[in-house]
C-alpha cells in the first residue's frame, strides 16, 4: 500500500515557480490522460504504447527483476534520506531547472550531472529526439553540448513543468562525489585541451591562492594544484562571487533530488546496466548506449586516493561536509582513504 500511495502522490513541486508550491497528484491510472495532450508531442495514446513511466509503475507492482529492485530501493533511500535531512526547502526558480532535459516524443526528463556520463547520456536523448541519425556515439561533443541542442525544463512555463513532472519518467545519473571531483579537477585543469577553462578559473585559483605566481601561471591558469583548488571550493568568497561551476556544483543542487522526484537514480559505477534499464523503459533496447572503455573502478579510486594523500585531514573533513548531502542522498560511504577523525 505505501508504495502505491507513493506512486499516487507523484508531481510536482510549483505552480508558480518563485513564489508558492502546489503539489499536483496524478494516479498512474490517470497517465494516459495527460498523455493526451497533444501540445506535448507524445506519442503513446496514437501508438497504444505504454509510456516509460507506466512501465515502470507495472514493474513496481509484479514481481521485479534483480535490477527494478535495486532502483525501487534507490527511490526509496533517497526519499527517506530527503524526509529526514530536508526540514526547511528554498523555492526552486525556473533557472534551478536548467539541467533538467525534456524528450516529448518519448516522455523523459534527464537532470545531467557533468563527469557522470552527461555527454554519452545527451547523445542518446539526441537520438532519441529524433534530431540526430544514426549511432549517438558518433555524434560531437561540441554539437551535444551546443547552447539550445535539447529542449531543457526551464524553458516551458510552470503549468507546462507540472504537466511534465506529473506524467514523465525522470532520471538522472550519480557518481561517488571525490571520485567525480577529482574527474573534474584532472580534465579541467590538467588537460591541454581545457585551456580556455583553465584561463577562466585557473588563472582566478592562482591569483588568489598563490602569492608570488609566476607571470605566466598568472596568465593561464594551466599549472593549478589539486590542493589549490580545493582551497578554492572551499573559500567562502567563491559562492559568494557566483555559483560553483556545474563541473563540482554537488549533484543535488544541480538536480533538486529533494524537491522533484526521480524515478530511476542511475549510478556511474554500474553504468551499463543502468543505462540498459533505462533504455528498456523507453522501448529503444535496440539502442545502444555509448560505453567507451573505462579504467576498472580500484583504478579511479587509486587515482582520487593519491591526490588526497597530501590533503590535510582538516580540509579533508571541511570538504566532505560540503559534499556530504551527496554521500548521503545517494547512498556512497566516505572513501577509505580520507582521514577525518
Amino acid at each position: 500500500m505505501g508504495r502505491r500511495c507513493c506512486w499516487r502522490r507523484r508531481g510536482l513541486v510549483a505552480a508558480c515557480l518563485g513564489a508558492a508550491f502546489l503539489l499536483l497528484c496524478t494516479a498512474p491510472g490517470a497517465l494516459r490522460l495527460a498523455f493526451g495532450n497533444r501540445a506535448l508531442g507524445s506519442i503513446w495514446l496514437i501508438e497504444e504504447r505504454r509510456s516509460p513511466l507506466q512501465l515502470l509503475y507495472d514493474l513496481d507492482q509484479s514481481p521485479r527483476s534483480p535490477l527494478a529492485e535495486v532502483h525501487r530501493q534507490r527511490r526509496d533511500l533517497l526519499r527517506r534520506t530527503c524526509s529526514r535531512l530536508t526540514r526547511r526547502q528554498h523555492l526552486l526558480r525556473p533557472e534551478d531547472l536548467r539541467h533538467v532535459l525534456v524528450d516529448d516524443a518519448h516522455g523523459l526528463l534527464y537532470c545531467y550531472v557533468p563527469k557522470v556520463a552527461c555527454t554519452n547520456w545527451k547523445r542518446v536523448m539526441l537520438a532519441l529526439s529524433g534530431r540526430v541519425r544514426g549511432d549517438p556515439g558518433a555524434i560531437p561533443a561540441h554539437q551535444v553540448h551546443a547552447p539550445g541542442s535539447l529542449p531543457s525544463l526551464a524553458d516551458f512555463s510552470p503549468s507546462e513543468i507540472n504537466r511534465r513532472l506529473r506524467a514523465y519518467l525522470a532520471f538522472l545519473f550519480v557518481r561517488e562525489p571525490f571520485e567525480r571531483l577529482a574527474s573534474a579537477y584532472r580534465n579541467k585543469f590538467t588537460r591541454p585541451y581545457s585551456e580556455a577553462f583553465q584561463r577562466r578559473y585557473g588563472t582566478r585559483i592562482v591569483r588568489r591562492l598563490r602569492p608570488g605566481a609566476q607571470p605566466d601561471a598568472l596568465a593561464h591558469g594551466h599549472d593549478v594544484r589539486f590542493a589549490e583548488f580545493l582551497s578554492y571550493l572551499l573559500d567562502p568568497r567563491t559562492r559568494r562571487d557566483e555559483p560553483f561551476n556545474e563541473h563540482w556544483e554537488r549533484a543535488h543542487a544541480l538536480c533538486h533530488p529533494c524537491r522533484l522526484r526521480y524515478d530511476v537514480v542511475g549510478k556511474f559505477e554500474t553504468l551499463a546496466e543502468d543505462a540498459a534499464f533505462v533504455l528498456d523503459l523507453v522501448g529503444e533496447s535496440g539502442l545502444s548506449f555509448p560505453t567507451p572503455p573505462r579504467p576498472k573502478a580500484a583504478a579511479v579510486r587509486d587515482q582520487a586516493a593519491r591526490l588526497f594523500q597530501d590533503i590535510s585531514p582538516f580540509y579533508q573533513r571541511r570538504l566532505f561536509d560540503l559534499y556530504k548531502m551527496d554521500f548521503l542522498l545517494f547512498n556512497y560511504s566516505a572513501p577509505s582513504y580520507l582521514r577525518l577523525h
